[in-house]
């Protein structure tokens, strides 16, 4: 397997790389970058605890190959908050969202690139967005709290009612 360089925009921050071409973008996310909190489930797409964001879209690290992020901008859970937790971050701690947290960081991801395009989605749309991410701990019910209050309260601060039907 050869290898590439690649230039990213992680977190923020400008990256060039040099990795194998057939290294998923959650291989060097984790053992490149040392960004840990993308975790991976099953390998195959199914789970969504890989969940980043690519240009602002979650997609499951897990299938996409690293050279395929070559000039794109990369989003981790590590990248949302700034010096202070994201409004999705205080919403799942806030409703009791994170149970033994394996999958938080994929969910957390999935429901930023919700509220960026939908700042206020019904139950029915929340639970659609999240349709890709897998839970065996809450049930569900306190994630969908969490991000419809995560919409409240960004649309509160920026001026907007969320009422999250």
């Amino acid at each position: 397997m050869s290898d590439a360089t690649i230039h990213v925009k992680v977190n923020g921050q400008d990256r060039s790389l040099e990795i194998p071409t057939g290294m998923t973008l959650l291989q060097m996310v984790r053992e490149v970058l040392h960004l840990t909190g993308t975790k991976e489930g099953c390998g195959s797409g199914d789970c969504g605890a890989c969940t980043v964001l690519l240009d602002g879209r979650p997609v499951n690290s897990c299938l996409v190959l690293a050279v395929e992020a070559d000039g794109h901008s990369i989003t981790t859970i590590e990248g949302l908050a700034g010096s202070d937790l994201h409004p999705v971050q205080r919403a799942f701690l806030h409703n009791g969202a994170i149970q033994c947290g394996f999958c938080s960081p994929g969910m957390m991801m999935t429901a930023t690139a919700l509220l960026a395009e939908n700042p206020n989605p019904s139950e029915d749309e929340v639970r659609a967005a999240l349709a890709g991410n897998l839970c065996r701990c809450t049930g569900y019910a306190k994630i969908v709290q969490a991000v419809l209050e995560a919409g409240r309260e960004m649309a509160a601060a920026k001026g907007g009612v969320g009422h999250g039907r």
